[in-house]
């Protein structure tokens, strides 16, 4: 069985996968608009990010707008190349269990 070994523990959850998606069409996104696509709270977007720039993939930037304090967050060049291999051992992994036929289900069941 060929299984890609390239998935990144850092961006394998879908919140940290969709962030990533997000980011590497964008130069930055800001907070409220990564929570509205992952559809999660404050709190665990601020633990994902936070999981993220830990790890050197995402640069967070904090500036006033409209008055108010806003996270804007970004790829950074690690970011992108370890979301290009993830992605691509996804892909990878799609393509092979698309080629294999289904075992056939056995006498009795």
């Amino acid at each position: 069985m060929d299984v890609p070994t390239d998935f990144d523990a850092v961006l394998h959850p879908p919140a940290r996968l969709q962030i990533a998606a997000v980011l590497a069409q964008a130069q930055e996104a800001e907070f409220a608009m990564l929570k509205t696509v992952t559809g999660t709270s404050d709190s665990v977007m601020s633990k994902h990010l936070a999981a993220m720039a830990d790890a050197g993939y995402v640069k967070l930037r904090k500036a006033a707008f409209d008055g108010r304090q806003r996270t804007w967050a970004r790829l950074t060049s690690s970011g992108r190349t370890a979301f290009r291999r993830h992605v691509g051992a996804l892909e990878k992994l799609a393509a092979s269990a698309a080629l294999k036929p289904a075992p056939a289900p056995s006498a009795g069941q």
